[in-house]
């Protein structure tokens, strides 16, 4: 890794004759075998090579050599900080800015930011079932790691809005989501006969809550619900295509074949219509120099 880093640093300039294996273990008090098979491993990669009779050398890069992918960007990434430095710009800037003009590009994934896991395990598998997208949970703690906000579109509910605001950098905007409103989904569906069993399935506890005080607020009978927590084993047990079964929208592509659920989803229609513009949208701002 040193020798890479002294390679696109320019440190070590194309041509230029690595430290033999023996002095390297002599040095490091390594065994010359282990130094050998990191240089042939470098070399493997395009960064060095082997002349024979005289050792490795730096490789003298062309666009006919053949060397790592990520050989070019290193260089480029490399030239350009040398040049920022060269010019005054101090580290903190260089990275300040560099994460700004990054956030003014379209996301190419969506990011969601909630403190428990197995709710933000239910909102990844609903946003990615929707939006056909890259999507990734973290918790909050992902507030304080601005590099990996980078290139995301950050969605969260809105119950943390005030606390994921105050743990944001400036640059880094967050969209807030509504949660379905429970009236209004259940205002479309048919009533089942009176001695239908319904069979209530989710890993994340409070789902197992909610669905049962709602259903008895509706008049449901208490003795027809079987809540099954699907974190414990034999969680599938019974399930058949006449099943009446709700669950949220990670539950629902985990169920056996032919059983046909009543997924509820937890994110509303509009905030992920707004998701989806954001997604698409052209880039957001033009950065000019100040």
């Amino acid at each position: 890794m040193q020798v890479i880093l002294g390679i696109v640093s320019a440190d070590l300039t194309p041509g230029e004759r690595l430290p033999s294996t023996s002095q390297l273990a002599r040095q490091f008090r390594l065994h010359p075998n282990t130094i050998r098979a990191a240089y042939r491993g470098l070399a493997n990669h395009g960064w060095i090579e082997w002349r024979q009779g005289s050792g490795f050398y730096v490789r003298v890069f062309d666009r006919g050599t053949g060397i790592d992918a990520s050989f070019d960007l290193d260089r480029l990434i490399s030239g350009f900080y040398e040049v920022a430095r060269t010019r005054g710009h101090t580290l903190n800037e260089i990275q300040s800015r560099i994460l700004r003009w990054l956030s003014s590009k379209p996301p190419n994934h969506v990011l969601v930011i909630e403190p428990e896991s197995e709710l933000r395990k239910i909102l990844v598998a609903e946003i990615k079932a929707q939006l056909n997208v890259n999507v990734i949970g973290f918790g909050m703690d992902v507030c304080s790691q601005p590099g990996a906000l980078v290139g995301a579109a950050c969605v969260a509910l809105y119950d943390h809005a005030e606390q994921i605001r105050a743990l944001l950098s400036p640059e880094i905007s967050c969209s807030f989501m509504h949660s379905r409103s429970i009236p209004k989904t259940l205002a479309g569906e048919a009533k089942p006969g009176p001695d239908t069993l319904f069979i209530v399935i989710s890993r994340w506890p409070d789902f197992l809550r909610w669905a049962r005080t709602t259903l008895v607020a509706v008049g449901i009978d208490p003795s027809a619900l079987d809540l099954r927590d699907a974190r414990h084993d034999k969680w599938q047990r019974g399930l058949t295509s006449s099943s009446f079964v709700i669950t949220d929208s990670l539950i629902a592509t985990q169920l056996p074949s032919g059983c046909q659920p009543h997924v509820f989803k937890l994110i509303a229609d509009d905030s992920i219509a707004a998701l989806r513009d954001q997604l698409h949208a052209p880039d957001r701002q033009q950065i000019h120099p100040e």
